[in-house]
């Protein structure tokens, strides 16, 4: 009697096994075993040397790389008298960052056996129910045609997935667990080992002695995020309406005027501010030639005029960009209601309020939710204008202008404090994700998605 599959799907592994013959049981200990009994020789082949190389592998690197992911290393790089020679030679010794890396690597290629063992058992399913229906098995031939057909999809992902697990996943990984070790300008390897410290790090960047940094820095972000995308956004909608407004002449050269701006690469516009605003730059030589200041004005060297020409300086870089989407936006409104309005009474504020903005806002939620995202993580600015500065010796290395993203950096490559720069990296994409969530699952781009 043939057995039928469940009207709920196929069958589970559980009764594959009870219920399949012996090259089916086989395949639960050598993989491919179904496929090599039924004819499929190659597709059962290769099953079974994944198997063999992965057990091989396993013996000879593997278990080592996870013994040595709990502990780091445990023999220190040193120095050693060789009694023969007669003087102190160098002593090879274990490297944390390696250890640390290989074990995750070995953790992730795991993964990748139980998948494939999972696909082998599948396989062999597939064989149990064609054989119980009374159908042929599928040859290489067909299976070759499958891939570039039917599960072309399949063809076309796996060498992108292959490419995100091994340099996406595996760093990702990687900079995580470095958030729990001791991997701090003390601990540098290959000549020092660093540990498992747990969440000491987080401890000490919320309650620790780092708390008097992040805090400051985190609340400066924040204040620099909202501020930089709001003002870039309502300066944009409203350089874009005064362009388009009826009786504007020239309208093509004043968009040619602003975009040229967006035209010049960043960091040139940013470095050239920089020079411009320094205490013995233009801006500052043309005000006392003018007879205005006797001193020079601290745009970047006093930390309120600072944050303030970081927002101004963003605001000349970000406006156009928002004046040319809000102009798409604007230029295809429905004539229809803003004549309406007009026809009742409406003023241009009114028209603005209640039609205009409701509808730009409608279109540029999603973009003005990444722009926010964008602000937070905004590197260029403020290491191009300011490098963070002024200076703030309560500060464990960030400056007043810092954001946690530049702070980030600088405890990277100027403290060595890779731990603490693991900890932001993570309550940065923390940050960023829940605002993200919150923001866009609420706006009316969402609410709306359906229709």
């Amino acid at each position: 009697m043939k057995l039928k599959a469940k009207a709920d799907g196929p069958i589970t592994f559980r009764e594959l096994f009870k219920k399949g013959d012996t090259p089916i049981k086989l395949s639960y200990i050598f993989m491919g075993t179904a496929n090599l009994l039924n004819g499929q020789i190659i597709k059962g082949l290769a099953f079974l040397a994944l198997e063999i190389g992965f057990v091989a592998w396993l013996v000879v690197n593997g278990f080592h790389a996870l013994s040595m992911l709990q502990s780091l290393g445990t023999k220190s790089q040193g120095w050693v008298m060789d009694e023969s020679l007669g003087i102190e030679v160098q002593q090879p010794g274990d490297n944390s960052m390696l250890l640390l890396l290989f074990g995750i690597a070995a953790i992730i290629l795991i993964f990748l056996f139980v998948f494939l063992y999972i696909v082998n058992l599948r396989s062999a399913r597939k064989i149990f129910t064609l054989k119980q229906a009374g159908q042929s098995l599928p040859t290489l031939k067909e299976d070759l045609n499958s891939l570039l057909n039917e599960k072309f999809y399949i063809t076309l992902m796996s060498i992108p997935l292959l490419g995100v697990l091994a340099f996406t996943i595996l760093p990702l990984l990687y900079m995580i667990s470095i958030a729990f070790t001791s991997y701090d300008h003390n601990h540098l390897p290959p000549k020092n080992l660093f540990h498992w410290v747990g969440f000491a790090n987080f401890s000490n960047v919320i309650t620790g002695d780092i708390a008097g940094t992040f805090f400051p820095v985190l609340t400066w972000t924040l204040i620099w995020a909202v501020l930089a995308t709001a003002t870039t956004f309502f300066f944009g909608i409203l350089l874009a309406l005064l362009i388009n407004a009826k009786g504007v002449k020239g309208k093509k050269v004043w968009r040619t005027i602003f975009v040229i701006t967006m035209a010049v690469p960043q960091f040139v516009s940013l470095l050239l501010m920089a020079n411009l605003f320094n205490g013995s730059g233009p801006v500052n030589a043309m005000l006392q030639n003018w007879g205005l200041i006797d001193q020079p004005i601290p745009f970047l060297t006093d930390a309120l005029l600072a944050k303030v020409t970081v927002i101004f300086v963003n605001m000349w870089v970000g406006i156009p960009v928002t004046m040319l989407v809000a102009t798409g936006i604007i230029t295809n409104l429905p004539t229809d209601q803003i004549e309406a309005a007009e026809i009742d009474g409406a003023n241009k504020f009114q028209i603005f309020r209640n039609i205009t903005f409701p509808q730009i806002l409608f279109v540029m939620a999603p973009s003005l939710i990444q722009q926010f995202i964008g602000n937070i993580n905004n590197f260029n600015v403020i290491f191009l204008l300011t490098g963070g500065q002024p200076a703030n010796s309560n500060f464990h290395s960030a400056g007043e202008t810092d954001l946690l993203v530049t702070w980030l950096y600088k405890l990277t490559v100027t403290a060595a404090d890779y731990n603490l720069a693991s900890v932001i990296g993570i309550i940065i994409f923390v940050l960023s994700a829940v605002f993200s969530l919150f923001a866009y699952t609420r706006s009316s781009s969402f609410k709306t998605e359906g229709a």
